[in-house]
């Protein structure tokens, strides 16, 4: 079982994750799971994935190429910095982009679509993983629900 928590979910327990920098490792241990549980606060409930930047794990090599195609799916990607204004450098030794897309009007596409560029060795969309969210809300309340 994994316990962890996210950036965005949507109402089909759909998450961007990456925020700290850990994408590719956290997306492991969820698909090597028999069980994903998410924790969030109210205010990681999104109609729709996408005002949080989608965190985008490349290799450094040729970055620029793939910034380049990931604009072609019609984001905004940058490269991450870190303090010091030095490149955010990912436990594996990647870069992370930041991608804003707007509104993502379909996940699971979006991520096939990003995972196809040469470069990019893992994004921030975890679809249909979440076997269980847990929402903590401001007035006290926690409820759970099991993926629909």
């Amino acid at each position: 079982m994994t316990i962890d928590g996210a950036d965005e979910v949507d109402a089909c327990f759909n998450l961007i994750k990456g925020g700290g920098g850990a994408l590719l490792r956290e997306k492991i241990l969820a698909a090597n799971s028999r069980k994903l549980v998410i924790i969030v606060d109210e205010t990681k409930q999104v109609g729709r994935l996408g005002k949080f930047p989608l965190p985008v794990e490349i290799i450094p090599f040729a970055a620029q190429l793939t910034l380049r195609q990931l604009r072609k799916l019609g984001c905004d990607p940058e490269i991450r910095t870190a303090a010091g204004g030095q490149n955010f450098i990912t436990d594996n030794g990647n870069l992370i982009a930041d991608c804003r897309f707007g509104a993502i009007s379909d996940p699971k596409e979006t991520s096939l679509a990003l995972n196809r560029i040469p470069g990019v060795v893992e994004n921030g969309l975890f679809c249909a993983m979440t076997d269980t969210l847990i929402v903590g809300h401001a007035d006290g309340r926690v409820t759970a629900a099991d993926r629909p």
